[in-house]
């Protein structure tokens, strides 16, 4: 067989086994046999790249990162759902489409929890896609999508023109996988599936995208051409046909069953492996749809039903107590082991002693959990009908159960602290908030390697990691040469980081990454900082008098003095080296609210700092913009009597530019 003939049967071979695993749920090649094919596929057409195709499986693993994600412009807007949260308010909705549709007939589809997009192919051929943005303009994420194996890069049934709709998501397996390996590097954790999801499909780099194993289901043909369909089972039926993952559906004639479904949905939603946050209910005939049309805002044809948040009883077996990086004493409640949400919590934060008096909270009570926002377990209340005889108050100990030192209650706020300088505890945890990638960002330094190297006497202070040697490190478990190498490679690079990511890697009480950047900016120096009085800090704008007590009570301590010294006879830059060129937004102080689709609040803050505005999380006469995302609610109505001007996210994207 010569080269371009067996390219052609490798990629059609390689194309088949990718449907079977991603889409099918039916491997028939194994995981070796595939990868031993890809690469000889991959050395034919470095030979003959006039014989790459676009949909060849090679085109998937990312290309040349971007420097920005363009604007798309939908030609069928990506509308949102109105949402009911019980079946009376179902049953009106059931009650108005009747009014138009006698005989509504309806679909019932479970509500993925990911990042909605839109496909675009051209004569069977993929060629954008693009994320919802507003529902009317959205940022083109094509090279990202590719990476997605369960998209189909060619359609069988080669459509003129067609246009789907669907929900990329990450599962729940690769989830818990990604965050196990972030923390074991002392990065941040995902918050949940939905925004990893969103994180991932907006890394400018594509190969990034392709490391976390995204997947889609769809769900809606916005758009067709070259196919006559009548019903949304008939679009569901076309797709599938087509090798798209379809969203798992059920057909209703009565409302009844429409509930039915949709409680079945809920007490089934820990085997789907991606999460949900609700069930969607469609009409299913495509004109009727036409006759109900839309508001302003939702389609009149759909609703979207959201689950409570569930709650479930379980049994303090003991309360914990753990020492945060700045001595903080946190309890914890160990917990009989509850299923919540898709998950097996096994304990729940108690925050502070004030938390726990409030509520009575004891060993032995059997509590009501719930996770907040469907994220952390947290401990609502009492059953004290089932308290047992002879329990007793908690009370936080009165020393560090970690080093013994005494502690204390801040005057300022709830926290009881531990008192020790020393404090293993906040060793560990200093060193890794030293090391994260916010602060001085030394790859591959975990809170494992911190671990590591604290119980081998290498390191006492973060001054300590600059003179670690690659030969002792090397000698450590789970190390090696390579992995000293590394590390002593990162721990050289973070020297040249700027001050304020050193002020805020300090982990100085009440000084975060915002007071960091403030302070680098207007002293420029560690230097100018360390002789800085009272009145000259709480003169800079966001310093206030609490923050400027706990800077100067850190920088007179002996401990921050000899570590200040050793990180200066290691070399560490101490003088600001962000010159922030870009003022546009000087003097201006914007309000963030509302769900925005393109930023995380973090990014927005972050953009908008640096070309030299401010973030404020109030309202106020002062402030110059109010960037108002979906569901945004009081500070926009407060905005609004204020007169000041609103900004929408396509408003705020232009401003950026």
């Amino acid at each position: 067989m010569d080269e371009l003939k067996e390219l052609e049967v490798l990629r059609h071979e390689l194309i088949q086994a990718g449907l079977e695993y991603y889409v099918y749920d039916a491997p028939t090649m194994s995981d070796y046999e595939y990868d031993h094919k890809l690469r000889r596929l991959e050395e034919l057409e470095a030979a003959h790249p006039e014989a790459i195709t676009p949909d060849s499986p090679t085109q998937r693993v990312g290309g040349k990162a971007l420097e920005a994600f363009s604007q798309v412009e939908h030609r069928v807007p990506l509308e949102s759902l109105q949402d009911v949260f019980d079946f009376e308010e179902l049953k009106a909705f059931d009650i108005r489409v009747r009014g138009v549709v006698p005989d509504a007939h309806y679909v019932v589809e479970p509500k993925v929890d990911g990042l909605s997009v839109a496909l675009e192919y051209e004569n069977g051929l993929f060629v954008r896609g693009a994320t919802r943005g507003d529902g009317r303009v959205g940022e083109d994420v094509t090279e990202n999508l590719r990476t997605i194996r369960s998209i189909p890069m060619r359609l069988p049934d080669m459509p003129a023109h067609l246009i789907v709709r669907g929900e990329v998501f990450m599962p729940k397996q690769v989830f818990h996988a990604l965050n196990e390996e972030r923390e074991r590097r002392g990065e941040p954790l995902f918050a949940n599936p939905r925004n990893a999801a969103a994180g991932s499909l907006r890394q400018l780099d594509p190969k990034i995208a392709a490391s976390r194993r995204l997947d889609i289901l769809v769900f809606n043909i916005q758009w067709i051409e070259g196919a006559a369909l009548s019903t949304h089972l008939e679009t569901l039926e076309f797709l599938k046909r087509n090798n798209f993952k379809v969203i798992p559906h059920y057909s209703c004639q009565q409302m009844e069953q429409v509930m039915d479904h949709i409680a079945e949905i809920g007490e089934n939603r820990d085997s789907f492996q991606f999460d949900i946050d609700g069930a969607v209910v469609k009409v299913n005939s495509l004109s009727d749809r036409e006759r109900l049309g839309s508001t302003a805002k939702f389609p009149r044809w759909a609703a979207a039903y959201k689950y409570p948040p569930e709650v479930k009883p379980s049994k303090v077996t003991d309360i914990l107590v753990q020492v945060g990086r700045t001595g903080v004493l946190t309890p914890k409640a160990v917990l009989e082991p509850v299923r919540l949400a898709g998950t097996t919590v096994t304990s729940a934060t108690l925050h502070n002693q004030d938390f726990i008096s409030e509520k009575d909270i004891r060993i032995g009570d059997t509590v009501l959990v719930r996770k907040a926002g469907e994220i952390i377990p947290e401990v609502l209340s009492v059953v004290m009908e089932q308290r047992p005889e002879g329990t007793r108050p908690y009370f936080l100990p009165s020393v560090c159960p970690v080093c013994g030192a005494p502690v204390e209650r801040d005057e300022d706020g709830a926290h009881i602290r531990c008192t020790g300088s020393e404090c293993p505890a906040q060793l560990l945890r200093n060193l890794a908030h030293f090391a994260s990638r916010d602060a001085m960002d030394i790859d591959g330094m975990g809170i494992a390697v911190v671990e590591n190297l604290v119980g081998a006497g290498l390191v006492k202070t973060p001054g300590d990691l600059y003179f670690l040697c690659e030969e002792d490190i090397a000698k450590l478990d789970r190390m090696g040469k390579k992995s000293a190498q590394n590390l002593i490679s990162a721990i050289e690079n973070s020297k040249s980081q700027d001050l304020s990511r050193l002020i805020y890697a300090f982990g100085i009480r009440q000084v975060g990454q915002k007071a960091g950047k403030v302070l680098a900016a207007h002293f420029k120096t560690l230097d100018a900082l360390e002789t800085a009085t009272l009145e000259e800090l709480t003169a800079i704008d966001d310093i206030g008098e609490i923050t400027a007590h706990s800077l100067l009570e850190w920088m007179s301590s002996p401990q921050s003095r000899h570590l200040i010294s050793r990180l200066r006879e290691a070399g560490v830059n101490m003088t600001a080296t962000d010159r922030g060129d870009d003022q546009r937004f000087a003097g201006m102080i914007f309000v963030l609210t509302g769900a925005l689709e393109r930023f995380t609040r973090d990014e927005a803050t972050e953009l908008i700092e640096a070309r030299g505005g401010k973030a404020a999380s109030s309202v106020s006469k002062k402030t110059t913009y109010v960037v108002a995302g979906e569901s945004a609610g009081s500070k926009l109505r407060k905005a609004q009597e204020l007169g000041i001007q609103i900004l929408t996210e396509d408003d705020f994207s232009a401003l950026l530019k």
